[in-house]
């Protein structure tokens, strides 16, 4: 399922120019907000901290309101470039007439009415063209010249000075009508359980950005945690190495004993020496290597000496080797431990990895429909772990898919109509098997199982809970899941419905 395409396809576009026209017409252009190279937030000084996100990313372009608090955008305002800084000059306070989509194209014209200096009445438009490889922001003059763009795109009708025309688009006969995952150019972005088509896609891309930075995250923490791996093996390594150069140290001590027992008796041919083993019970001859240019006296301190550094060597690599063995093992289970851990969306293990805080993302104004939600009855179980469970089918909707986050874990009898069941886990932690129980007592209680002696019960960390588009409220579909079989309930709780 191509949601990105969905959403930026013409029937989308034109129901969002809709819902703009609402709401911004007749309202004067702000502060604008550099959100990235290619995206921007500008504010039309609304109600409920609303401001038009603008992005021409050519992967996702899109546009939409979006509900932030205003030192979030602040912090998260980069440097403006250029056609900001030219945006802010011509536009500020100038009042917006009036958006319209350009027919079967991916474009937005927003016109402007403003003063300048002199108290003349200056006309500008602002083009988004949300078309792929070529999307971009332009401005134009009341002719419709181009007067300034925020990326560079080139064609007919897309130069600086050039009269503004849509970018060139070869339409082949053959061309399939459906994009890419069957679905049509007239299918519009489903706004699922949100008030506005601006909030779905918000929160959509929201998801989606957060999804790319712990992926990004994971990528790094086992990245980091190979390369300690690596350092450390390639430090054994060389640790092995300068031990085996330094040769065995009771060879050079066995040699330099033999050469001082045979000081009157050994034979030396050049850089050889020929003594008798004492230390063998047959007591055979053997041939030492030596410095020919030195005594034998000489030569046997030399190999003491050798013993003695390779004797020490062998003691300090030893405790060395065994601190690097215990560190590569801990960081092999460590790797294990963040496998897991990226498996189960677990972000604050990233963070003990890499040691450092995520890369703040926008994010939204929490919904006070959220923060007072009256659809679920409420419970506290003996772990002290909050447990809600759905009153009615949009409830069981909005519980799931507005107020239950990622690291909640969801539950609902198989196979029977009932209650959506959340466990709140905002600390992400281990959910103990006590307080699963007692979710799955409630999802059965509250269930068309209620009168059955056993029940099966679905649970699953709420991120695995999907909306089949065109479902029917309540109906979800779930990409992974683990089954419990419990007698439906309503155990001895801390606390009671609510």
């Amino acid at each position: 399922m191509d949601f990105r395409l969905l959403a930026v396809n013409n029937k989308t576009l034109e129901q969002i120019c809709a819902e703009l026209e609402t709401v911004l017409i007749g309202q004067k252009f702000g502060k604008i907000f550099n959100l990235s190279r290619l995206s921007l937030a500008v504010d039309f000084r609304l109600n409920e901290s609303l401001f038009l996100f603008i992005s021409v990313e050519p992967a996702n372009p899109r546009i939409y309101l979006i509900k932030r608090r205003l030192r979030d955008l602040e912090k998260q305002s980069g440097n403006p470039p250029s056609f900001v800084l030219f945006l802010k000059k011509r536009l500020s306070n100038s009042v917006l007439q009036s958006i319209k989509k350009i027919e079967n194209e991916r474009i937005l014209i927003l016109d402007f009415s403003g003063q300048n200096e002199l108290g003349q009445t200056e006309k500008y438009s602002l083009v988004g063209q949300f078309t792929g490889r070529s999307a971009n922001l332009f401005l134009l003059d009341k002719n419709g010249f181009i007067l300034d763009k925020l990326r560079e795109t080139f064609g007919t009708g897309q130069e600086i000075g050039g009269k503004y025309s849509a970018p060139f688009r070869e339409i082949k006969r053959s061309e399939p009508s459906a994009l890419a995952g069957g679905f049509s150019q007239n299918e519009i972005f489903s706004k699922g359980n949100f008030a506005t088509l601006s909030e779905a896609l918000d929160n959509f891309y929201l998801e989606q950005e957060a999804a790319k930075l712990f992926r990004d995250r994971a990528r790094a923490a086992e990245s980091k945690l190979n390369k300690e791996i690596s350092k450390r093996e390639k430090l054994v390594k060389k640790l092995n190495q300068d031990l085996a150069n330094h040769g065995d140290a009771e060879k050079w001590k066995r040699f330099g004993d033999l050469i001082l027992a045979n000081l009157a008796d050994a034979a030396q041919v050049g850089d050889k020496v020929l003594v008798v083993d004492y230390f063998d019970e047959n007591v055979p001859t053997i041939e030492i290597e030596i410095d020919e240019n030195d005594s034998l006296t000489q030569n046997a301190e030399k190999f003491f000496r050798r013993y003695t550094k390779a004797r020490n060597a062998k003691e300090e690599v030893s405790k060395r080797l065994a601190v690097l063995d215990a560190e590569i093992l801990n960081l092999k289970q460590k790797n294990a431990r963040l496998k897991e851990a990226i498996e189960d969306g677990d972000d604050d293990y990233l963070t003990g990895v890499l040691g450092a805080k995520p890369e703040k993302l926008p994010v939204k104004l929490r919904d006070k429909k959220t923060e007072n939600f009256t659809g679920a009855r409420r419970f506290v179980s003996s772990d002290d772990f909050e447990i809600l469970v759905g009153k009615a089918s949009k409830d069981n909707d909005f519980l799931t898919f507005r107020v239950a986050k990622s690291s909640d874990l969801w539950l609902h009898a198989a196979d029977y109509p009932g209650s959506h069941v959340i466990i709140k886990n905002p600390n992400r932690k281990e959910i103990p098997p006590t307080t699963l129980l007692e979710a799955a007592q409630l999802a059965a209680f509250y269930s068309h199982a209620r009168e059955q002696p056993k029940v099966a019960v679905h649970y699953t960390p709420r991120k695995f809970v999907n909306k089949p588009k065109g479902a029917a409220l309540g109906l979800v579909s779930l990409a992974s899941f683990k089954t419990i079989l419990v007698e439906p309930q309503i155990p001895n709780l801390k606390a009671d419905l609510g």
